[in-house]
């Protein structure tokens, strides 16, 4: 028992890192699927467009797909068209400041596509057929060596035998070996700008090490009694709502947060250095629910403090 409270304890602590883990080998493994049983190359004049297509498209649909599962995102959207609004940023400091918030939410994005384009580059199947088809790749490897090696260079992806009968094959080994260096090198760039980036947000943190490590511990203990209490807050005006229809009677008084209270505590987290508050709940309660001038006051959104807004993931 005290072994898989240990685990649950560390899959606790590192669930990000975890988090990405598995995103990146689910990625790997449906591009190893997609590999060994969906892709098929032409070996024609349409080389280059479908393995561009399997290269590419799928990545593209995996970023739509990190967005659609951004709670974050859906955070700063909700609401903020509404119909007696104009849909629009008021001020520049707005748009800007969207953005910013937009920054990390498109980082975590992009775990996923990146992912599919290093392990494909690595398996170097797709970027074969495509650079097989490439007119660039083609008058490099077939000069002055005829049209007839422009044809049987795009069907080398599907007849390997021809790497014996026809002198292409250093080339065509140079383009597995070209693929697989171009993902090794996009890995290492990945890794670079991922340490560079968590580097910078730490040393922006606004504060201490140890006080960061408590708001962390806060926000998830914080979210955790608010599903509880939420579902109990539901089921209890749920109960009252039924009862009263089916037995004709007049509800009891029982009090639900108001309209604009839901929308003050679904505001972006904002710091600010004169207060300390951890939380939108923790400042709507300490500042007279909302209605003090101090509500609104904060600084601009810092990425060291982004995993306030991001506690709420179980939608």
């Amino acid at each position: 028992m005290d072994k898989l409270h240990k685990i649950m304890d560390f899959c606790i602590r590192h669930q990000n890192v975890l988090g990405y883990s598995i995103v990146s080998l689910l990625t790997a493994a449906i591009e190893q699927i997609f590999s060994s049983v969906v892709f098929k190359c032409p070996c024609n004049s349409g080389n280059m467009l479908y393995g561009s297509v399997f290269l590419i498209v799928p990545a593209f649909i995996l970023f739509l797909l990190g967005y659609m599962a951004s709670t974050k995102m859906w955070r700063l959207l909700t609401g903020s068209c509404p119909p007696e609004k104009h849909c629009s940023c008021s001020t520049w400091g707005t748009c800007t400041r969207y953005c910013l918030v937009m920054l990390p939410v498109t980082a975590r994005a992009l775990v996923a596509p990146l992912t599919w384009i290093a392990v494909a580059l690595l398996r170097a199947s797709f970027y074969e057929c495509a650079a097989s088809g490439s007119s660039l790749i083609r008058n490099l490897m077939c000069k002055d060596k005829g049209e007839e090696c422009h044809k049987v260079l795009v069907r080398v992806p599907c007849d390997e035998t021809l790497l014996q009968k026809e002198k292409l094959s250093i080339e065509f080994i140079s383009l597995q070996a070209q693929s697989q260096m171009i993902g090794w090198f996009l890995i290492a760039i990945i890794t670079t700008v991922a340490l560079i980036s968590t580097c910078v947000s730490h040393c922006y943190s606004p504060v201490s090490y140890l006080q960061l490590k408590f708001w962390k511990i806060y926000t998830k203990e914080e979210q955790a009694l608010f599903e509880t209490k939420a579902k109990e807050h539901a089921t209890r005006l749920a109960e009252i709502n039924l009862k009263c229809f089916f037995e004709n009677t007049n509800p009891a008084s029982f009090y639900t947060p108001r309209n604009e209270d839901w929308r003050k505590i679904s505001f972006l987290y904002t710091f600010s250095s004169q207060e300390q508050y951890y939380s939108m709940i923790h400042k709507y309660v300490n500042t007279n629910r909302g209605n003090s001038v101090r509500f609104g006051k904060g600084d601009q959104n810092l990425p060291g403090l982004g995993f306030v807004d991001e506690a709420n993931t179980a939608e």
